[in-house]
């Protein structure tokens, strides 16, 4: 071969090699830019925000603590990680007990994205206090709302809003029974379980400003809300985890009409066995559990919460009939011993009592009004409503 021919060969080889060689470095330089380390960031363990999407659940996941390193007022109240704690990096020192006892428990720390350094700040502030899990998601909050994973709001917030009477709607979406006892101020009640029944209550700007509030992060009925209007159209939806619970701790229950005539509805008759609670329909926790103890056959717990929360822990022997599927599956609860249902604060398990009573036929229905936490291993503590 001659030399000409020979070059014209090796040019051609290198043409076509040269591709497939410069895509995958160019990919990993793309790649590893995200969460490329620079000089004084806690460079240890500098996570994406797949990783934290996994990590962010309501209710909150077990073991896992989001730390939000930002100042309140200005950054975290407007938006922030749902279930996220807020110790601002300035303040770290004075809220050190917010931190949790365990050491090994996952601190996950985050603030304003890459040039902020308030979350790398309480990284290692915390790994002095001795945490061996922290992890940094230098990203931050500005790549979480780029993604378009879900924001919640604070009390603080909320409050401003109102008081601004500022362009919002505030929607509560407990079910009614429970959203009638108290409300907070200039929120509308619908009920996760109608919520397409009642979705013309909505405003028809898609733009308006949604916040959706439950019973408290133990309750997913505002997150299956917040989802629903989006999947309508609706482009700026936000949650409020921690829920009413909390907004009565800060503020005080509002006054409520009508709470004294349901008051005096009385409860519900009971079997012998199991004794009437306050609520209309309720038992009270200590007649279950002797019960649920001593002769578990003797009635049919059924756990109203979302496949999702029961599979991390549900009451070892109960069943399992999400609340928006009950109404077609009431043909299949027994009519010759007492129906009880469960969730995890109350507000489902009476909805779904007054569901059967409305539907049920000769289903003994009851539930049980009170906070519930459950445990992966089938075992429960139970705190009944004041």
């Amino acid at each position: 071969m001659s030399t000409k021919k020979l070059a014209r060969f090796l040019a051609v080889c290198a043409s076509l090699a040269a591709p497939p060689l410069a895509y995958p470095v160019q990919a990993l330089a793309a790649d590893a830019a995200v969460i490329q380390p620079r000089d004084g960031w806690y460079n240890k363990a500098l996570v994406d925000f797949d990783f934290v999407r996994q990590n962010v659940s309501i209710p909150p996941k077990k073991g896992v603590m989001i730390i939000d390193s930002r100042p309140a007022a200005r950054q975290y109240d407007p938006g922030h990680i749902p279930g996220a704690v807020n110790i601002p990096d300035s303040q770290f020192d004075k809220m050190v007990d917010k931190l949790p006892a365990d050491k090994a428990t996952l601190l996950l720390f985050y603030c304003g994205g890459l040039e902020c350094m308030l979350s790398h700040n309480s990284a290692f502030k915390a790994e002095k206090l001795g945490y061996t899990n922290i992890k940094v998601y230098p990203a931050g909050s500005p790549d979480w709302k780029a993604k378009g994973a879900q924001v919640s709001v604070s009390a603080a917030y909320i409050k401003k809003l109102i008081d601004e009477k500022a362009p919002y709607v505030l929607i509560d979406a407990r079910p009614r029974r429970v959203a009638d006892k108290g409300m907070i101020p200039t929120a509308i009640n619908i009920s996760d379980t109608e919520f397409d029944k009642n979705a013309d209550k909505l405003p028809a700007d898609k733009a308006t400003t949604l916040i959706y509030y439950c019973g408290g992060l133990e309750c997913v009925l505002s997150d299956n809300s917040a989802e629903k209007a989006r999947k309508l159209g609706y482009t700026n939806v936000l949650t409020y985890p921690p829920g009413y619970p909390e907004w009565e701790k800060l503020h005080g229950a509002p006054a409520v009409a009508g709470a004294a005539t349901a008051a005096a509805g009385g409860a519900a008759a009971a079997p012998a066995a199991l004794v009437a609670g306050k609520e209309k329909g309720s038992v009270t926790v200590a007649s279950f559990e002797q019960v649920w103890k001593s002769n578990p056959g003797s009635l049919m717990l059924v756990d109203v919460r979302d496949p999702k929360e029961v599979a991390a822990g549900t009451i070892k022997g109960s069943v399992n009939i999400p609340m928006n599927e009950l109404e077609k599956k009431i043909a299949t609860l027994p009519t010759d011993k007492p129906v009880v249902f469960v969730c995890g604060t109350g507000a489902r398990s009476g909805e779904a009592y007054d569901t059967v009573k409305l539907l049920g036929g000769k289903v003994q229905a009851f539930f049980l009004d009170a906070d519930v936490k459950f445990n992966a291993d089938g075992t429960y503590s139970m705190i009944a409503k004041k």
